[in-house]
């Protein structure tokens, strides 16, 4: 039997179209080995994000040809939309991009059985949604469930746009289709994705991300958690319908990216920090304990010191329950590249880190700040008598006597690192 192996890099996106992916081949009568293991062929999905998503792909491509010399290796993903036919360079049989991954097995094989290497990278900004589907997740009870494709906000600094092309909404027919297989199979929360959820059913008539939540509606499905949103969706008339979707998890992801007003200017975001004050105001009025978890970049060109530390004060003001911080990255192709005021790398790190340390002391408070409250938690795994599983707050937690699989209310009784313990 031909074996395959996948390694997925970046977003959760990533993670829906290598599951989609990796379902073809099993179709296809190809067995699925870990991508430590030996196989016939090695499948990166690659992230372009960042030079560590560009770097980090092209490490796993490099080691699994050293190790597997006679090995097919397909690079998928953003980097490969991207770079295209530059990519086959590396020895890889196969470079597809995000526009034709439900042809990978009979392009993988028409390249083989033509010995030839294929750069099946398309244009992506004027497509239509690409059918993808799964019927399972790697996760034990949690399953991505993707929704929407690409993006047309051009955010200065963003490739995004470039390699996953325009608006294209998955119908709600379809995603509720796609949550009763998930269902079925065992999973009772999922995670809806896309590029850019905030612009769902933009393409489609009288859609909202409403409709795509209720979609996922099913018997079965415990929770529904929402991936990333900007604050211009949070209105009160949005907020109002969420309360009444008694499964939407209490937690929003608002990508923030900076704590300044001029720096958002320059990043072309289409929000101001008040906008974004008011959004966290409207959702913590209709759920007073919820998570709000954002992205903030540091370091941006012409970032000043002063600018910086506005995004300090605004983190603190906000109270994140997490923040994940990158230094900046330049884009080749994107305005921010050419802008002047690029700031040294050793400064973008040291203000990261900085704000990492800062971030971890919000946490640490959001955290405490649960101490004798009861909490809805999804167990997924046990060890040594020790059940695992996440709040509804995605917070890790653990208690003694559950069992994977049940969501019970738990006592929390105290903090260990990034961990709730309870009873």
């Amino acid at each position: 039997m031909r074996t395959v192996a996948f390694h997925t890099l970046g977003c959760k996106v990533n993670q829906y179209d290598s599951q989609a992916m990796l379902e073809k081949f099993e179709q296809a009568g190809y067995e699925v080995r870990d991508f430590s293991d030996t196989a016939d062929v090695y499948v990166v999905n690659t992230c372009t994000v960042t030079g560590t998503g560009d770097k980090k792909s092209l490490q796993a491509v490099r080691r699994v040809l050293r190790q597997n010399p006679s090995a097919q290796v397909v690079i998928a993903g953003c980097l490969a939309q991207r770079d295209g036919e530059k990519l086959l360079s590396t020895g890889a049989r196969l470079v597809i991009g995000n526009a034709r991954r439900g042809e990978v097995v009979s392009l993988l094989e028409e390249a083989m059985e033509t010995n030839q290497q294929i750069a099946a990278v398309s244009d992506v900004l004027r497509v239509p949604y690409e059918p993808l589907v799964i019927s399972r997740h790697e996760g034990h009870t949690r399953a991505v469930l993707k929704i929407q494709e690409g993006c047309d906000r051009y955010c200065t600094y963003c490739i995004i746009p470039y390699v996953r092309g325009g608006i294209r909404s998955r119908r709600p027919q379809d995603i509720r289709e796609e949550a009763i297989r998930l269902s079925q199979a065992g999973f009772s929360e999922l995670v809806l994705t896309g590029i850019h959820l905030t612009s769902y059913g933009r393409d489609l008539e009288n859609e909202s991300l409403l409709d795509a939540i209720r979609a996922c509606d099913v018997e079965g499905v415990k929770r529904i958690r929402l991936g990333s949103l900007e604050p211009v969706i949070v209105t009160e008339e949005f907020v109002n319908a969420l309360k009444q979707e008694k499964k939407v998890c209490p937690q929003f992801h608002l990508a923030l990216q900076s704590g300044s007003d001029t720096v958002l200017r320059r990043m072309r975001r289409r929000y101001t920090t008040e906008e974004f004050r008011a959004a966290c105001a409207l959702l913590r009025s209709a759920f007073p304990h919820c998570a709000i978890t954002t992205d903030v970049i540091c370091g941006f060109p012409g970032e000043t010191e002063e600018e910086y530390q506005e995004t300090v004060a605004f983190s603190k003001e906000i109270g994140f329950a997490r923040m994940h911080i990158f230094p900046y990255s330049a884009r080749q192709g994107t305005p921010a590249a050419q802008m002047s005021g690029q700031v040294p790398k050793a400064m973008r790190e040291e203000r990261a880190r900085m704000l990492i340390r800062e971030g971890a002391i919000l946490a640490q408070k959001y955290m405490e700040s649960f101490m004798g409250q009861e909490v809805q938690v999804l167990f997924e795994e046990e060890e040594e008598g020790i059940c695992h599983g996440y709040t509804s707050e995605y917070i890790s937690c653990q208690v003694k006597g559950a069992k994977p699989g049940e969501m019970r209310a738990v006592t929390v009784t105290g903090v260990n690192g990034d961990v709730l313990l309870g009873e």
